[in-house]
Parts: C-alpha cells; sequence; structure tokens
C-alpha cells in the first residue's frame, strides 16, 4: 500500500547508457519545477526589437522586454495545447503564461514535458479554452534528477531531441530553397510577359530562331466540369473524390465513393474553379497520375490536352496569374468555362522542348516531395522516441 507522504518513482521505456544504473524519475508538482508569470498587454505595438507573443505564437515587436532568458509558454486563453520555447528577451501579452525561476529542472526539459501533456485535460472553461495559473502549478510531472541535483539526464534528452529538431529545421529549408529554386526556373524557361523565347533555352535550342507560339488555353484542351458527388460518399469506396480539399492539401483530405460520375484518365489536368476571397487554391491543378482512380467533383474542371505535353500545361496553368486576376479579395471566385478556356499561353512549337522542360520541373518536384517525406519520417522518429525517452504517465 502506498504510502501517503512516500514519493513516486518511475523509469521509461528507454534510457542512455550511463542512466540505466541509477534511480528512477520523481514526481514533481509543475509549481516546484518553476515560477509562472501572467504576460501583460502593452500599448505602444509594432515598434521595437523585442518579439511580443500570444497564445498563437508571434504578434509583434515593441521596444521593451517583460522577461529575458529561457522560457516555457503556454496559453492561457485560447491556444492552450501549443507551448512555445523562447530565448532571449521577449514580452507575452496576458493570454500567454510564461515559466521562469526554474528549480530541478532545465527549460528546454520543460518544454518537452509541456509537450506531452493534455492540455485540454486541464481545461476550465465551457467556452473559450482557458487554464489557470493554480491549475497548471498543480500538474503532477516525473523528471529525472541526479543524486547530488544533478540534471545530467535531462541535458542528454534534450540534446538528443535538439539535434533531431535541428535535423528536422535544416530538412524544411532544403523544401523551400528547393521551391525557391523552381520558382526561380520557371521564371526563366518561360517567356516573360511580351516576348517570344524564354530567357533561358536548352542548348540544342538556343541558337533556333524559332519563337514559341501563343495561343489559349481552349485550343490546346478538351473541357469537361466535373459532377457533385457529395450524395455518394462512402469511406470505403474505390474511386477517390477530387473536390478543392483535395487538391489544396496536396491529397491529404481524401474523400471516396463507388459512383464515379466523372472519371480521370491518366495525365489529365484537374483544376479548382471556385475559392473564397483570397484563397489559396483557386485555379491549382492535380496532375492525374493513373487511370481510373479519380473521379472529379463539381467546381473543378477537368482538362485534357490535345496536343501539348500535359505535364508542361499543368506547369502553365497551374494559379496561373490569368486566374488569380479574377479574385478580387472581396467575393467568392467563381471561374466560368470560357474564363478558363480564354487564359493565354505560349508554348514551345518544339514537343522535344516541351518534355524537356516538363521533365527537369518533375524532376525538382520529385526531389521536393522525397524531401517532405523526409520530414514526416523524422517527425515520426521523434514522436516515438519521446514517447520511449519519457514515461507514459502524463
Amino acid at each position: 500500500m502506498e504510502k501517503e507522504n512516500e514519493i513516486k518513482m518511475v523509469v521509461p521505456t528507454l534510457r542512455f547508457p550511463e542512466f540505466q544504473d541509477t534511480e528512477g524519475w520523481k514526481e514533481y508538482k509543475l509549481k516546484s519545477l518553476c515560477e509562472i508569470g501572467n504576460g501583460k498587454d502593452y500599448k505602444h505595438l509594432g515598434s521595437g526589437n523585442i518579439p511580443v507573443y500570444g497564445s498563437g505564437g508571434y504578434m509583434t515587436s515593441v521596444d521593451d522586454f517583460l522577461y529575458d532568458g529561457e522560457s516555457v509558454c503556454i496559453g492561457r486563453k485560447g491556444t492552450i495545447d501549443k507551448p512555445i520555447f523562447l530565448t532571449g528577451k521577449f514580452w507575452t501579452v496576458d493570454t500567454l503564461f510564461y515559466t521562469h525561476s526554474f528549480h530541478n529542472c532545465l527549460p528546454k526539459f520543460l518544454y518537452l514535458i509541456f509537450l506531452q501533456i493534455n492540455w485540454y485535460k486541464y481545461n476550465e472553461a465551457g467556452g473559450v479554452p482557458s487554464l489557470s495559473k493554480t491549475t497548471i502549478g498543480e500538474i503532477n510531472v516525473f523528471v529525472p534528477v541526479g543524486k547530488k541535483g544533478e540534471l545530467k539526464e535531462q541535458q542528454k534528452i534534450a540534446d538528443c531531441l535538439s539535434s533531431l529538431d535541428e535535423l528536422i529545421e535544416a530538412t524544411a529549408q532544403k523544401v523551400e530553397t528547393l521551391k525557391e529554386h523552381k520558382k526561380g526556373l520557371m521564371q526563366r524557361l518561360f517567356p516573360a510577359e511580351g516576348k517570344n523565347v524564354p530567357d533561358l533555352r536548352f542548348p540544342e535550342f538556343q541558337g533556333q530562331a524559332t519563337e514559341w507560339q501563343s495561343t489559349l488555353l481552349g485550343a490546346v484542351v478538351d473541357y469537361e466540369n466535373g459532377r457533385a458527388h457529395e450524395n455518394e460518399i462512402d469511406d470505403e469506396g474505390d474511386f477517390i473524390v477530387v473536390n478543392s480539399k483535395f487538391i489544396s492539401t496536396d491529397g491529404e483530405v481524401v474523400k471516396r465513393t463507388n459512383t464515379p460520375y466523372c472519371l480521370a484518365d491518366k495525365e489529365d489536368i484537374l483544376m479548382v474553379l471556385s475559392d473564397v476571397p483570397n484563397g489559396r487554391a483557386i485555379a491549382k491543378c492535380f496532375f492525374v497520375d493513373q487511370s481510373g482512380v479519380y473521379t472529379v467533383n463539381q467546381r473543378i474542371c477537368r482538362l485534357r490536352s490535345k496536343n501539348v505535353n500535359s505535364k508542361l500545361l499543368f506547369y502553365l496553368i497551374n494559379r496561373n496569374p490569368y486566374f488569380l486576376s479574377f479574385d478580387d479579395g472581396v467575393k467568392q471566385t467563381n471561374l466560368k468555362k470560357s474564363e478558363v478556356l480564354e487564359c493565354p499561353l505560349m508554348i514551345p512549337s518544339s514537343p522535344i522542348e516541351q518534355q524537356k522542360i516538363a521533365d527537369l520541373l518533375s524532376s525538382i518536384d520529385d526531389l521536393i516531395i522525397a524531401t517532405e517525406q523526409r520530414i514526416k519520417s523524422l517527425e515520426k522518429h521523434k514522436k516515438g522516441l519521446m514517447q520511449q525517452l519519457f514515461p507514459n504517465i502524463l
């Protein structure tokens, strides 16, 4: 039977070799590991060099600071499940708590603990979620502390996971660099406005006098509107319903059906026709990679190339500025068939040049996708590692 004042101790599944023979992790209340401070409103936002944070993250900058040092912050109201780790001088508004005066716990290690807490379990409001300092302070957590008050195991775990974070961040930066590289290439591989040839051509086409051909989208594609599938959705369906959510999330949000009203073939281009003001979905395209898998929903059009390389056409029309010009930023944008088919294009007359441009851009896309998948794998590895490095008690 557990004694009333007995200190609880646990051991995580995975420990570094040098700590395997040491005592287990001890239970502490958060209020015994740190002080919790209230953020404050600032009357002169928008000037200065000191960052200001709220429960949703960075807000603006000011010319004064509330705290200087390492701190773990958690939302007081609204977003209460997204802890933030801050270093240096900062200011937090009153929707964010910040921690200071740490005892028996490293700030970065406390941040790792905060990441694992189910904060909504401690929600004190029926409407907008909220937390109180008292409630936070009473949460029990387990931390490793050496017999001499050493925090070496905490530091080892923090360093291990920080190195993973750095790798994830570096990989994410590589994705952004690749996207910028692709954007820059496209600006040079396609003719600028008012020009008949691009700034950059493959060597075998540089000496040719052949200009690119000016045409309209309607001259090089067959057009068909998608059909409504909303009443035929089936989670176990054999066909993927391509709607605006599917395209705007790059295929992450999927609905299925067994009734393919508008089946797409391989190399078809599916384009979003409707979006909210300033939305990021309008004219975003999906290139069909296999036949008999996708069926086209309403407010999506199916474009089938007649005499132009399909992949090149995809790069030409995906979020084309011509289509974006229909978004006035006030009302919902709804592209009409006639408007879509009147999109002006410049296309190389040589099928070989078309193919080489498409292949080059596709190779960069493949590298971007592979790098993004690497990020997901690293994040999954980190999550699994944290589950083993920390006791399963939160």
